[in-house]
């Protein structure tokens, strides 16, 4: 995995659209948002797009991302939302193209599937974090996290809300994973991934308890989980109670010797933390905490005419 270069105020965030249509209203919150922080912003016409319930032709919005990545004025991608649409580009994406020029790229749910291939493929900074609707719903603490990140200052450590521990101990290993229904999806596809020494997060919306059970289940099954090194469990909103969810891990997992822990704010409600993917990170269930490794902040601080910033809690 690439060390990240700081994003700082002043530079350029293009924003992609690879999923379904969005609500104006929201986008344009998010866009005040980001704009309040410093960022300029690159936004293409073709992402108010729609064709049915996607925003624009696959080819379109596989196109787009291809040129952001593409375009050197911009210094990190940023997706509008989620919904459905992101598993129909995999295949068009230069996988090329992209690793030749790394950026932050952010998103989460649908946006899962771009976020794990681009994770192996290219081995680039990507964040499972709000998107650009989502901000309108996300919490100060959510908001504050998706900013403070790209400064890379002390170390990024993120704490389950509350913690509720399925097994104890600690792993460490890069951090995988994401929407748990578009990682089921992935499965069987040649962008299926390998979550193989990883910390696998997971988390999911609308799905019943039953449902949630047959996904990981399927994980289980293709020989998915054999060798993680822990596993995180964000937000199941309205996927019942967060007990059943709870035990339904703990059945799923109590075969392997690893932590489980729950209650990570990250995922599809107020509380969605970035998350990076790919970079190493150390989950420790008791303390409820996964902390990062600085030196995927760090590496390139000097290159970038900044001083390795001390040691602290984000």
């Amino acid at each position: 995995m690439q060390a990240m270069k700081p994003l700082l105020p002043g530079d350029t965030i293009g924003i992609a659209a690879p999923a379904s249509p969005f609500d104006k209203s929201r986008f344009e919150f998010g866009v005040r948002f980001l704009e309040d922080q410093g960022f300029r912003l690159h936004i293409p016409e073709e992402i108010f797009d729609r064709n049915g319930y996607l925003a624009g032709t696959d080819a379109r919005r596989a196109r787009l991302i291809n040129e952001l990545f593409a375009d050197n004025r911009v210094r990190a991608v940023w997706c509008a939302r989620g919904g459905y649409g992101a598993l129909r580009i995999l295949p068009l994406l230069d996988y090329t193209l992209i690793r030749a020029h790394p950026k932050p790229f952010v998103g989460s749910s649908d946006i899962t599937s771009i976020l794990a291939v681009l994770s192996e493929r290219c081995e680039m900074p990507v964040f499972h974090g709000p998107m650009i609707v989502s901000f309108a719903d996300a919490d100060g603490a959510s908001r504050q996290a998706a900013i403070e990140i790209f400064k890379m200052s002390g170390v990024w450590e993120i704490k389950a809300e509350p913690v509720y521990v399925i097994q104890p101990g600690q792993g460490s290993g890069p951090v995988a994973g994401g929407n748990l229904t578009t990682l089921a999806h992935l499965m069987g596809t040649p962008f299926e991934p390998d979550f193989s020494g990883k910390l696998l997060f997971v988390e999911d919306i609308g799905e019943a308890p039953y449902r949630i059970d047959r996904m990981l289940t399927q994980l289980k099954l293709a020989g998915k989980l054999s060798r993680i090194q822990g596993v995180i469990l964000g937000s199941f909103t309205d996927c019942g109670t967060p007990e059943e969810i709870y035990a339904i891990a703990a059945e799923i997992f109590s075969d392997l010797s690893i932590p489980v822990l729950g209650g990570m704010p990250a995922g599809h409600g107020p509380g969605n933390m970035m998350l990076p993917i790919g970079a190493e990170a150390t989950l420790d269930a008791e303390s409820g905490t996964l902390t990062y490794d600085p030196r995927f902040f760090h590496k390139n601080l000097r290159a970038a005419g900044k001083a390795a910033p001390d040691a602290g809690s984000v």
